[in-house]
């Protein structure tokens, strides 16, 4: 059971996301916070690095903005050149470009930025110099995504292209159509903004916080959405209305004296969830250490004894630890390369089920969290974007 929890006070909105009464989701917003990933800008290049083929552009913010030459080419690999040329052959000091913010800026480094514009929809993803159609891989009923594709194709412009979110399995034509046209509407609006507007400039901000969670997150498998802000809870009933209207009885206004994030286990979970050393059930633990580059976690016995011997009690804390690793990234929002250094197993088939575990574990995730496999040393390496 997954259930949505929002509280709403004036300094500070909260969202956490159950299943099966599990923290998995946390995310906050504060009135006067400006989100940059997802932005969209008007931007001029400033600087061009041939020795690390990049580029620096001014979009207006405090740092200028970083762009590799892979975001500076175009997005379809056909269209692509087949030796990739220097950056000074495509990108001059002064030039003009629109760019799409791919990751905040943090500490000394300015954004990440692209020329490959996405505008996420609520059942599609909308590229408008694409040229092809991509399908999330957590649809894997053959017939599904083959009625998905035709259904893109028929409807998609030349040079336009799509990706299908996860969340248009079983949906019409008519909504996908539907979801199609109000992002065109959306980019012919950056378009005519593009054209009247002064360098550097922003041309487009992605949805707040709480349109986000209804675009993103409320889907079939939410049952409860539970609001604590009367004012609030009546606009997340209209947007759901307008989006979904069977799900606008799921929403409900949550009117008790026990402070809601209590009531529900959120602040414990909170609490117990962003420290460095987490405990697990079984009394094991992980280490978690977060650097610019990656992140970093041990699993260790603690004070976890077995009863067997020594293979199948570690093997029994890496996948109870498998298993826990992938929540607390969706939790703590945990991005880039992230290696694991699970105890020592000698025997291959105990690897293969902590993989496994680990796999599995990983299809909840909304972002795309990819499992790279062992290195020589015996760690886990895998990678995860942003959502």
């Amino acid at each position: 059971m997954k259930q949505l929890i929002i509280h709403c006070a004036p300094e500070l909105t909260q969202a956490a996301l159950l299943e099966d009464g599990r923290l998995v989701e946390y995310d906050t917003q504060y009135p006067l916070e400006t989100q940059r990933a997802g932005s969209i800008y008007m931007g001029r290049i400033v600087n061009v690095l041939p020795g690390m083929q990049a580029a620096f552009v001014d979009i207006g913010l405090a740092k200028n903005a970083f762009l590799y030459i892979d975001d500076l080419l175009p997005v379809h690999l056909d269209k692509q050149p087949k030796i990739k040329p220097s950056i000074t052959d495509i990108a001059e000091v002064g030039q003009l470009l629109m760019v799409q913010v791919t990751k905040d800026p943090q500490g000394t480094k300015g954004a990440r930025v692209t020329t490959h514009v996405s505008i996420p929809g609520r059942w599609i993803v909308y590229m408008p110099d694409a040229d092809y159609i991509a399908i999330s891989r957590k649809i894997d009923i053959e017939a599904e995504r083959q009625r998905l594709k035709q259904l893109a194709e028929g409807n998609l412009m030349p040079g336009e292209g799509v990706i299908i979110r996860t969340g248009a399995i079983g949906q019409s034509e008519e909504a996908i159509r539907d979801d199609l046209q109000n992002l065109r509407d959306v980019w012919s609006t950056i378009l005519a903004k593009r054209d009247e507007t002064h360098v550097p400039a922003q041309l487009y901000q992605d949805l707040d916080l709480l349109p986000k969670l209804a675009r993103d997150v409320i889907s079939d498998e939410v049952q409860e959405v539970w609001m604590s802000n009367n004012k609030v809870f009546e606009e997340m009933r209209n947007l759901l209305r307008k989006q979904q209207p069977s799900w606008r009885g799921r929403v409900a206004f949550y009117d008790r004296r026990t402070p809601m994030f209590d009531h529900f286990g959120v602040t414990e979970e909170l609490n117990q969830s962003f420290r460095r050393k987490i405990w697990l059930p079984s009394g094991g633990y992980l280490i978690i250490d977060q650097t610019e580059a990656l992140t970093v976690i041990d699993v260790n016995t603690g004070r976890y004894t077995g009863s067997i011997d020594l293979e199948q009690t570690v093997t029994d804390i890496n996948r109870e630890a498998a298993v826990e690793i992938p929540r607390l990234l969706r939790l703590r929002n945990l991005r880039g390369i992230i290696i694991v250094d699970f105890i020592d197993m000698h025997a291959e088939d105990n690897r293969a089920k902590v993989m496994a575990n680990m796999a599995e574990a990983v299809r909840k995730d909304r972002s795309k969290t990819t499992i790279v496999g062992w290195t020589k040393l015996g760690l886990l390496e895998m990678t995860r974007k942003r959502k």
